[in-house]
């Protein structure tokens, strides 16, 4: 109940009251305002939100998973994005990550469903089963189902964390004996926000609850659901190996000299050109790499079905798009063109301008709090 008690607190006391700094807190700042796509003059109107507002109550259901979703955020590269959901919100209920457990975990979630009702933020993890009633994911003696619509009937807004929440997951692969569904399929009279991911990127996850904070409502979603900020370009745009792509250059073997050399993955499976994420401008575990990078094709792990959409080292055709994808095996080193290597050029420079804006608006978040301790 330590949670509740202390809850009247601000974003920006949890913060300081966790042992961080000004500083950190100021460079935080930054670095989210920057990762959401937002102009830098919002660095301040973001420092303000997190000041004066107080922590959003966060209900946690976790159903048909394996808990990737809360690894991935909890493992986060930067300190304070964990501690935006497991601290600086007020995260009432989380039968995962909780000390308490049986009645007095269930208590704490009554409780502050009953007192934030129709404001706080749901978090759903994993699919729902429908088959034979529900049975196969009851917790307590109660179905994901009955549990799921008793959750969501006082949410403000539900974020659907990961791919088996946001798409069935593959829980719902063929041929799905449980039934599984996702939360949009049971739950209709909610604002939903699809956050997938097979885990999603913890920074992703970070900056969805953020934008709520910020500005009071959902962002800008896709047609599938996805918040564009996130969501709105394909893995392919911002590949490094894209001008091999381009090129016609492809590895035909994980273990030949061209995928030594770094070509493109396209020939090896590769659902770059078809998945929308945000792995080639974010990357994992600081920046650091992403399964692309690292040598291994993107699965396209963030898109519906993906576990049903073919083997995963069986190339794709007829991609949909520029009409050199169309025929993207076949163009050998026709697309040696300008307008093909411009296009190559742009989406490498993208990603680069992308990663310097972040370290700019870290750098002057940090200039700016030198000027205020002056």
């Amino acid at each position: 109940m330590k949670k509740i008690l202390q809850r009247d607190e601000t974003f920006y006391e949890s913060i300081i009251n966790k042992g961080y700094s000004r500083r950190d807190f100021l460079k935080f700042a930054t670095y989210m305002t920057a990762f959401m796509g937002l102009e830098h003059s919002m660095v301040g109107q973001l420092v303000k939100t997190m000041e004066t507002k107080k922590r959003i109550p966060v209900i946690w259901e976790h159903f048909q998973e394996c808990t990737g979703c809360s690894e991935s955020f909890i493992k986060s590269d930067h300190p304070l994005v964990a501690d935006v959901i497991l601290d600086t919100i007020s995260l009432d209920y989380t039968d995962t990550l909780m000390a308490a457990a049986g009645h007095n975990a269930e208590g704490a979630k009554q409780a502050s469903m009953k007192e934030n009702y129709g404001k706080y933020i749901l978090v759903v993890e994993g699919a729902i089963p429908t088959k034979d009633g529900g049975v196969y994911c009851t917790i307590a003696g109660r179905t994901a189902v009955e549990i799921l619509k008793e959750s969501a009937a006082g949410a403000a807004a539900i974020l659907a964390f990961g791919s088996c929440s946001a798409w069935g997951g593959v829980q719902a692969a063929s041929p799905n004996p449980t039934g599984s569904v996702p939360v949009d399929a049971i739950i209709k009279d909610k604002p939903i926000i699809k956050v997938p991911g097979c885990p999603p990127i913890s920074e992703v996850m970070t900056g969805v609850v953020l934008h709520y904070a910020l500005f009071g409502s959902i962002p800008e979603l896709d047609s599938e659901g996805r918040p564009k900020q996130f969501y709105g370009k394909r893995v392919h745009d911002s590949c490094y190996r894209r001008p091999y792509f381009d090129a016609g250059l492809y590895a035909e073997s994980f273990d030949s000299e061209e995928a030594k050399k770094g070509y493109c993955l396209y020939k090896l499976g590769c659902r770059g050109p078809v998945t929308y994420n945000s792995c080639g401008t974010t990357g994992w575990n600081n920046g650091v790499s992403f399964p692309i990078k690292s040598g291994y094709p993107c699965i396209g792990c963030s898109e519906n079905n993906f576990w049903d959409n073919g083997p995963f080292y069986e190339r794709l055709e007829n991609i949909p798009g520029m009409g050199i994808e169309a025929t993207a095996d076949k163009i050998g080193k026709i697309v040696l063109g300008a307008a093909a290597g411009g296009a190559a050029i742009h989406a490498v420079a993208t990603n680069i301008f992308k990663k310097k804006e972040i370290d700019e608006n870290i750098a002057m978040g940090e200039i700016n709090e030198q000027n205020l301790n002056e």
